[in-house]
């Protein structure tokens, strides 16, 4: 009886040492949990310069190209497209900001100046940076842009203006596609957004004002 009780207990402690551990196994599984919320967040942050690329290269959602310089004069064509000047101001910055001039017929290939003015009406200094766009879509891809202040923290003084250009010029390429070679008249449209940064836009400010 004595012997049978011992086998018995015995036979308990191998299986319970055969058992698998649940903390441990819990640990891997939060482990490997906390690495995959690691790596998609990474992803997350890697997808935006990656959408951004895809959409200079392609004009995807009326994203324009990026030039050093305009073609040499020997490829301005005799042909002109009314470019259009839109401005907006997203909720809560305290800035006016309008087109200098709403239109300007241009050649293709030919290289343009073109001036937006901000205005910031608060008592106190605000930053903002801008985003931008193309419509139709189709012309972003051929409309290029040597100088812009689109993704620049522009900070302004109270009641302060500047004057920000857009250099830029339309690709004689244009002419050659069929999905754009129709188009007439294009859309350069800017959207001004906040930038939280009270503290550093009273310190580029004041930095501004020593420079001058």
């Amino acid at each position: 009886m004595t012997d049978h009780l011992a086998d018995t207990q015995a036979n308990r402690a191998t299986k319970a040492s055969e058992m698998p551990k649940s903390g441990g196994g819990n640990g891997r599984v939060a482990v490997f949990a906390a690495s995959i919320a690691v790596v998609m967040l990474g992803m997350s942050y890697a997808a935006v310069p990656l959408y951004q690329m895809f959409c200079q290269v392609t004009g995807f959602a009326g994203t324009t190209q990026r030039a050093e310089k305009a073609p040499d004069k020997s490829q301005i064509l005799d042909r002109r497209v009314l470019v259009r000047f839109d401005s907006n101001v997203s909720g809560g910055l305290t800035w006016k900001f309008k087109p200098v001039q709403a239109t300007v017929d241009v050649k293709y290939g030919e290289n343009n100046l073109a001036f937006y003015t901000a205005t910031n009406t608060s008592d106190k200094p605000v930053t903002g940076t801008a985003s931008f766009n193309v419509a139709p879509e189709a012309a972003g891809a051929y409309f290029n842009k040597i100088e812009c202040f689109c993704f620049t923290e522009q900070t302004l003084g109270p009641g302060e203006t500047v004057e920000m250009p857009v250099s830029f010029f339309i690709d004689p390429e244009m002419v050659k596609d069929i999905s754009a070679s129709s188009i007439s008249q294009i859309t350069l449209s800017y959207t001004f957004y906040p930038v939280k940064t009270e503290k550093r836009a009273e310190a580029a400010v004041t930095k501004k004002s020593i420079a001058n």
